[in-house]
């Protein structure tokens, strides 16, 4: 008979781990459930087992963790709304593979590790399993991998990575460093210390806690970039406005109305103001009553940045006569100045899958199934990272500005236009139908991006959590969840560019093959 407490426990580890992320941040139970599944992983009887333990975890991470996905089915009528719940689970059965592939391949490799070591020695024994401690570093090198992948695989799904749980802790800023990626690597070499501990062993588990208890120390003492008296002037708009209320007809113009008044009097004194994502229902290229309006707003040196599409058509033929027809959309920043003038535009580049297109279209529009956001084209992409010029008419000083709209600012290495590094970074987002627990994991991710970068972050989102981050990670303002208001500051110093904004991902890869070296240096303890 096969037992079947492995399997319920690895599946309660992976629930249990999902408590880790925000808003519950309880990232020592993750430590504790992870120690549990490399304990039941390494004693596995076979592959398979591997495998399937690997699976179970991240289908109980996952679900519990990205339960908020289903929210957003809530406002699109055009599909049943339960539907939501059933995507939660079939996104979490296939990415919960990853982590799977990672036990697996850890399993495997520890074996034939093991088996090359007896044969060499001539040792008819093999080691235990678990008096040797190369399994949690092939485990880590793994983990590495398949984040990696399931960040990249089929436009990649980056939310949520391990590595994210150690903000509160401080050990994040080792990001700088080895990447978000690389961060998983030491969350997998502490729960392992932590089993090892639990196995009344001393020596081993000082060493793998090492680097988090060192990375931590740094994280609490590396002091915040002052911000500096001339600093430009920041206002971070957040009109609360809901999801059920944005593309309502009938509030476009109290909907313009709030953020104006939030937006606040023009001023001698420069400003960059700062709007959500999709904040106009504006085609702005094509409304200079629009432009008017927004510039209307500004004093003599500001600028608006705010969201908003950019449409194009095509000529369609209907009943012998040519039509313009919706193609296609951009979900686009624009730069407003106060002379009603477009100064520049960037357009998302990492679109959302069934949120801003919908994957094989003619296949499953026919049985029902629709892209979350409203509308009947798809939104396009954009070329990727840019760094685009703010100047104002007086002469100011340029600043370079790189935009990542809402989704995109998840992807580690991925944000930043190499080239022409800029001096910060907006992160305009939507995340008014995602719940509880979307906006605050989303405002996580966007943390690591500015502790990996080295670059303060501004987000603007209508409902919350909108935020000022400094170049080290941490929040200096933040508008909390369905409150209007704004923020008002002088915009936080970048840092120098840290190793990881040097050379990227590589960062992670060449820890991930350190510790393969090291797994194959150490040589395995025998029982």
């Amino acid at each position: 008979m096969v037992d079947r407490r492995p399997r319920l426990a690895a599946l309660l580890a992976g629930l249990a781990s999902a408590t880790g992320f925000a808003p519950l941040s309880l990232w020592p139970v993750t430590l504790l459930a992870l120690a549990l599944l490399i304990h039941l992983v390494e004693t596995a009887p076979d592959r398979r087992a591997a495998f399937t333990y690997g699976w179970l975890f991240g289908v109980g991470q996952f679900t519990l963790a990205l339960h908020w996905i289903a929210h957003a089915f809530t406002f699109q009528d055009s599909m049943p709304h339960w539907l939501g719940y059933g995507g939660v689970l079939l996104l979490s059965l296939y990415l919960a593979l990853f982590p799977a592939l990672a036990t697996m391949g850890a399993w495997w490799l520890h074996r034939k590790r093991r088996s090359l070591s007896r044969e060499g020695s001539g040792v008819g024994a093999a080691p235990s399993a678990a008096s040797d401690f190369g399994f949690p570093l092939l485990l880590a090198a793994l983990w590495i991998a398949t984040e990696y992948l399931r960040a990249t695989l089929c436009t990649g799904f980056a939310w949520n990575p391990i590595g994210i749980i150690l903000l509160p802790s401080g050990a994040a800023i080792a990001a700088t460093l080895i990447g978000t990626y690389g961060l998983g690597a030491l969350v997998i070499l502490a729960s392992a210390a932590l089993l090892l501990i639990a196995r009344r062993q001393v020596a081993v588990p000082a060493a793998l806690l090492a680097p988090l208890l060192l990375a931590a120390l740094w994280g609490w003492l590396a002091p915040a970039p002052a911000t500096p008296p001339g600093a430009p002037r920041i206002r971070v708009v957040q009109p609360n406005i809901g999801q059920d209320e944005k593309y309502s007809v009938e509030r476009e113009f109290a909907n313009f109305r709030k953020l104006a008044a939030l937006t606040g009097e023009p001023r001698p004194a420069p400003r960059l103001i700062f709007w959500p994502e999709a904040a106009i229902p504006a085609y702005l290229d094509m409304e200079p009553d629009w432009r008017a309006r927004l510039a209307a707003l500004l004093g003599p040196d500001d600028l608006l940045l705010t969201g908003a599409d950019k449409v194009y058509f095509k000529p369609v033929e209907q009943d012998g006569i040519l039509v313009n027809k919706l193609a296609g959309a951009n979900n686009s920043v624009w730069i407003v100045t106060p002379q009603a003038a477009i100064a520049a535009r960037y357009s998302k580049a990492h679109l959302v899958p069934f949120g801003e297109y919908l994957p094989l279209r003619s296949v499953l529009e026919p049985i029902g199934l629709s892209r979350l956001v409203p509308g009947d084209a798809d939104f396009w992409p954009g070329p990727g990272p840019q760094s685009l010029p703010l100047a104002a008419a007086t002469g100011r000083p340029t600043l370079n500005m790189g935009v990542q709209i809402c989704y995109e600012i998840v992807f580690s290495g991925q944000v930043v236009d190499r080239a022409n590094r800029p001096a910060f970074l907006f992160n305009p987002s939507n995340d008014a139908w995602f719940g509880p627990w979307g906006p605050v994991q989303h405002l996580a991710q966007a943390r690591l991006r500015a502790l990996e970068e080295g670059l303060p972050i501004i987000r603007s989102t209508p409902t919350g959590v909108s935020a000022i981050i400094d170049a080290r990670g941490r929040v200096v303002h933040a508008l909390g969840l369905n409150r209007a208001g704004f923020l008002d500051s002088g915009l936080p110093p970048a840092l120098p560019p840290t190793l990881f904004a040097a050379v990227g991902n590589w960062a992670p890869f060449a820890l991930m093959l350190a510790l393969f070296a090291l797994a194959i240096a150490i040589r395995p303890s025998k029982s």
